[in-house]
């Protein structure tokens, strides 16, 4: 088993702008940036004081025209007035309390709160008594308790994974994070894009990890290890391989020292390796250096490197 690797990037589950939906001045500033706040807790306050007098005109109203609307339910069970009027002053307490209602809506909107559990993002710009306007971004709220992470992959390999096994088969996948070091939690991939991109000739997968320590962050990069089982495939160093006419060949040493091109079947590419599934065979000596100085079939001299030496030199050549 050997792990493919995906440059990938790292989505916070939730990730939003908190924005303003009211023009006015910043009364209170609640929270600091890097802060985790709850769902429905104060983020920021507008001052409200224009909507809270808004709030008690229309409220004024709305006691006003109830007064008017008993007085003429009363007329007209009366029959001093007709239904008409009555149905007038039905819908003139019916418009106020509408108004009532979106005033109070206005209200509301000057306190700005957390929709969701997050971790509050870098600040816009915006301070205590700073003026705002309606729609104006004040900070981002990420929800990190679960990461999305994308990566790319090409048309072949994606056909590799897929063409006997469904989402729910693939294997779980690691996060090797900036620093080189392995995430703590396994991913499990759970969809994959509709399309293609037809610039590149990948499809993204999307693998979700539980993050409870709180160390994946929106935005980070990182790459993906997908574990790949190499039934009867062998190891060979691309430095070890050439090319004719887009057709992959390796020198073959024999007892009698004799270096033969063969043609090789690759299965996957891999940082400094290809896996080959036909083509040689596991007891076969490979030619690794000065392929350019040897013609088919000549007779060489050659010094063996142990598989093992030449594997550990190629794993420092990729973490260089």
């Amino acid at each position: 088993i050997i792990n493919q690797e995906y440059v990938c990037q790292i989505k916070s589950i939730q990730h939003i702008e908190i924005m303003t939906l009211e023009r006015g001045y910043v009364q209170a500033v609640l929270v600091d940036e890097g802060q985790f706040v709850k769902k429905g807790e104060l983020l920021f306050q507008i001052m409200p004081l224009i909507y809270q007098a808004e709030t008690r005109k229309t409220q004024a109203e709305v006691n006003f025209a109830e007064i008017e609307y008993l007085n003429t339910k009363n007329l007209a069970d009366s029959n001093i007035v007709s239904q008409t009027e009555l149905a007038l002053a039905k819908a003139k307490l019916d418009k106020a309390k509408a108004e009532l209602s979106l005033a109070q809506v206005h209200l509301n909107f000057t306190e700005i709160r957390a929709p969701f559990d997050g971790i509050i993002g870098r600040f816009n710009d915006v301070r205590l008594g700073s003026l705002v306007e309606e729609g104006e971004l004040l900070t981002t709220l990420s929800d990190n308790s679960k990461m999305w992470v994308y990566f790319n992959v090409p048309e072949s390999e994606y056909l590799n994974y897929t063409y006997n096994a469904t989402l729910n088969t693939l294997p779980k996948v690691s996060l090797q994070m900036a620093n080189k070091k392995i995430f703590e939690n396994l991913g499990i991939i759970e969809t994959i894009e509709a399309d293609f991109n037809n610039e590149n000739g990948n499809i993204a997968f999307r693998a979700t990890f539980e993050n409870p320590s709180g160390i994946l962050r929106h935005g980070e990069t990182g790459n993906i290890l997908m574990p790949i089982n190499l039934k009867n495939a062998i190891l060979v160093p691309q430095k070890a391989t050439f090319e004719i006419l887009d057709k992959k060949y390796v020198f073959v040493v024999s007892k009698d020292n004799i270096a033969e091109s063969k043609q090789i079947t690759i299965s996957h590419e891999m940082p400094h390796l290809y896996a080959v599934i036909d083509g040689i065979n596991e007891n076969d000596k490979i030619l690794i250096e000065g392929l350019r100085k040897v013609k088919n079939k000549q007779k060489i001299n050659f010094d063996f490197i142990p598989i093992h030496k030449i594997a550990s030199e190629l794993t420092q050549l990729h973490a260089e």
